[in-house]
């Protein structure tokens, strides 16, 4: 944030913007602020005046030569008695209007008690100048900013109980065909739950998986259209490949692996298949 000359402005040296993507409030104090500076303020951007608490005026695009308490009749006589520094300590406040993006992550338990961890992705924006006090006074500055990961703090309850509301009388493998009905109740949640402080909702986007990894390969098996039981032969298979053992086909089918066999018709590599009970063979996986 630059001050140079009484000339106040959100873009700093470089031309860049100094509430970027991620910040959706910034704030200012600085003494030399007085009657006559300049307040800019761009396209993107609404600005509140603040002295003492309380508000003095709220800007919009364009720029403004700041009136404050210290310019009637004896503006000069403070500037001189208090060496050049105006008494009136001034909040010159940038609220971003342009749509951040937000994200928000947990963890919710289906109708079994299992882990699925989910991920809301959405878009917000401020739209008025009511809207913008909203915001500066129900959501306070834990320093000189505002930014999404405040918002997205804030607004992780709402969206999990949302969430959990579905999720926990659904089965795991049933929470997608519920994904619409999640979103939606997501949707009212926040909204309802942003525009107590100004913020509007755009779109969003709501994607749920189990949390541990063999649960969503062993998912995604049975979406193939493989049993419940075929999967998890599958899963085994595949795990035992990674590690190079040759009978990782015959766990796949659920049929015993033999080395050294009088019988032929073996079913991987290095070795064959036979009855239980055949002779000059060492069974190494049984069904």
């Amino acid at each position: 944030m630059a001050l140079t000359r009484q000339v106040i402005t959100s873009l700093l040296r470089d031309g860049t913007d100094a509430l970027g993507t991620k910040t959706l409030a910034l704030k200012i104090i600085d003494e030399s602020i007085v009657s006559g500076s300049l307040l800019t303020v761009e396209s993107n951007h609404f600005c509140v005046l603040k002295s003492r608490g309380a508000v003095l005026n709220v800007y919009e695009t364009g720029q403004y030569a700041l009136t404050t308490p210290d310019k009637p009749i004896i503006g000069s006589i403070v500037q001189g008695f208090f060496g050049g520094s105006s008494p009136w300590v001034y909040e010159v406040i940038y609220i971003n209007r342009s749509k951040l993006l937000v994200r928000s992550a947990g963890v919710a338990t289906s109708a079994e008690m299992a882990e699925m961890a989910y991920q809301v992705d959405y878009y917000i924006h401020v739209d008025t100048k009511e809207a913008a006090l909203d915001l500066i006074t129900h959501m306070p500055f834990a320093g000189t900013m505002i930014d999404t990961q405040e918002i997205s703090d804030y607004a992780g309850p709402a969206i999990e109980q949302a969430i959990n509301q579905i999720v926990q009388l659904t089965k795991m493998e049933h929470i997608n065909e519920h994904i619409t009905d999640i979103r939606e109740s997501v949707k009212v949640h926040l909204t309802e739950f942003l525009a107590g402080y100004g913020i509007l909702l755009n779109d969003l986007k709501v994607l749920i998986v189990p949390k541990d990894e063999r649960m969503r390969e062993l998912i995604s098996l049975q979406a193939i259209g493989l049993t419940p039981i075929e999967a998890v032969r599958y899963y085994l298979a595949l795990r035992m490949a990674e590690k190079g053992l040759v009978s990782a086909p015959n766990a796949a089918v659920g049929l015993p692996f033999y080395i050294g066999s009088q019988f032929g018709g073996g079913v991987a590599s290095g070795g064959t298949a036979g009855p239980s009970g055949a002779s000059g063979g060492s069974k190494l996986w049984a069904e």
